[in-house]
């Protein structure tokens, strides 16, 4: 019997080697919806960020460029799933 972190690594390793043998344009689907959703994750940090704060509370500067990065992450996810997603949906 497997200790669990080596079936934890098998499985890991797994996902990875099925990650890779996927198509170009599967591959630029898969990580166009993951960028997507760290775009809207940033999207509800900006809004959480930006709702209901004191004035001095709202003058600290925090440090992550909530905005900036879903749009980055938007643009990204967007182009890529542009890319991909046609000919994944030709290929079913």
């Amino acid at each position: 019997m497997r200790k669990p972190l080596a079936r934890l690594h098998a499985r890991g390793m797994d996902l990875i080697a099925q990650f890779e043998l996927l198509s170009d344009a599967a591959q630029l689907a898969l990580t166009g919806g993951a960028l997507w959703l760290l775009a809207g994750f940033a999207a509800v940090m900006e809004r959480r960020r930006a709702k209901s704060r004191s004035l001095a509370r709202l003058e600290a500067v925090g440090w992550v460029p909530w905005t900036g990065l879903f749009m980055l992450a938007a643009l990204l996810g967007g182009g890529m799933l542009a890319m991909g997603l046609p000919a994944v949906l030709r290929g079913l």
